[in-house]
């Protein structure tokens, strides 16, 4: 080869490997992830919509580029992409979040937050629970079609299945998106679904009962279908066609809204499953507090579900009014010029102490030694050589409830 031809050969491999410099690349565009615990709850005609507010972006920074959440509902197919709910579904409503005022002064998850300034402005924090309701109408009711194939020929017929029975009841789907500072959409959260079936009849009003361990309630039973013929006579079968739905319940305590006078009362779910007798216990006793509840009847159809309207709301104040224990294990041990008298310690959490009651005769009345309550399980009375006595103790708690007497005991000083 000769001097020029290898000249040559490295100029054209250099001039290969000397990249060619092209137009600038667009500016990072943040979007929120989406919103998080997203889920729809059927109350009769009404849907109550909850989720988280997004936290961060979907690169994983924060804060995340949001202005608002959007929330759409759609009744047809449960395979809509993202674009297609955005275009077809309707938006139910909208949630305003605090937002960065730079969105690209972000932090990496491994980062602290408070690199950066704080999302501002009038609306949810970041991370916080929001709530959307949506009243179904006719028009919810009305079912969207997934677009078809572009550019198909129409003169080619398609094969269809036979029709059968439906396996599901018709649905309506909710889905949410974070909407960034300049008005793009960022991906849209799991779908919920609720049937679009008749709710349940409601209940009557629970009847509320109490004790020092926990509050009951008991309201009137209502029938469940069932898939069972219940007769030996029938052959072993499967049923055809959409699964046979269920009743159950679920019980709500009921608070009245803390932060303005007009507010929707606070409703929470008190079990995680609907619960399948007429019946439901709650061990969260708090003396001198009301509590109300209601009850809903839940009908599952397709492992999606309904509710009844509420019952009427059954309230109480709780109030302690019962008494602690006897005192057990009363002893005594004389000495001189005293009675010294013990006893186990009673385990009632609310209790004030103990009233140390002495007399002269053993069925007679005796009276109490201690003007107010003693903490200890231990009392010395002082009294003169010989005297003869009788003693019991009471128990009291700090609701001023006191114990029945424990047993009497009789003791003559030395």
């Amino acid at each position: 080869m000769t001097l020029r031809a290898l000249v040559c050969l490295l100029a054209a491999v250099g001039a290969a490997s000397c990249g060619k410099s092209g137009p600038p690349l667009p500016p990072l565009v943040r979007l929120p992830s989406p919103p998080a615990e997203f889920s729809a709850v059927r109350h009769g005609d009404a849907v109550d919509v909850d989720f988280l507010v997004p936290l961060a972006n979907t690169d994983g920074s924060r804060p995340a580029n949001l202005r608002r959440v959007d929330v759409y509902a759609y009744t047809g197919p449960p395979n809509l992409t993202d674009d297609e709910v955005a275009k077809l579904a309707t938006k139910i409503g909208s949630v305003e979040v605090k937002a960065p005022r730079d969105p690209n002064a972000t932090v990496d998850p491994d980062e602290p937050l408070s690199d950066v300034p704080p999302p501002e402005g009038l609306g949810l924090d970041q991370g916080a629970k929001a709530s959307l309701s949506e009243t179904l109408t006719p028009a919810a009711v009305k079912a969207v079609e997934k677009p078809g194939p572009r550019g198909g020929p129409d003169s080619v017929l398609r094969v269809l299945p036979l029709a059968g029975v439906p396996t599901e009841p018709p649905t309506r789907f909710y889905a949410g998106t974070g909407i960034t500072t300049r008005g793009r959409r960022g991906p849209f959260s799991r779908r919920a679904s609720i049937p679009l079936v008749e709710p349940p009849p409601p209940v009557g009003a629970a009847n509320l009962t109490y004790d020092e361990t926990k509050i009951t309630l008991t309201w009137p039973g209502t029938s469940t279908p069932s898939a069972d013929p219940g007769s030996a006579s029938y052959l072993p079968s499967r049923p055809f066609g959409p699964p046979v739905p269920t009743l159950a319940y679920n019980v709500y305590e009921i608070k009245p809204a803390e932060e303005e006078e007009n507010s929707a009362p606070i409703s929470t779910r008190l079990n995680k499953d609907p619960i399948e007798t007429a019946r439901f216990e709650d061990t969260r006793i708090e003396w001198d507090a009301e509590r109300c509840y209601v009850v809903r009847v839940v009908r599952t159809v397709s492992a999606m579900t309904v509710e009844s309207e509420a019952s009427p709301p059954a309230c109480r104040t709780i109030k302690d009014t019962f008494p602690p224990k006897p005192p057990a294990g009363l002893q005594h041990i004389a000495s001189a010029g005293a009675v010294n008298l013990t006893w186990d310690q009673n385990t009632e959490k609310d209790l004030a102490g103990y009233v140390v009651l002495r007399g002269t005769d053993l069925a007679g009345r005796l009276e109490p030694l201690t003007p107010s309550p003693i903490p200890n399980s231990s009392y010395t009375d002082a009294v003169q050589s010989g005297a003869h006595f009788v003693y019991a103790i009471q128990a009291v708690d700090r609701a001023g409830n006191v114990s029945q007497e424990s047993q009497r005991i009789e003791e003559t000083a030395r």
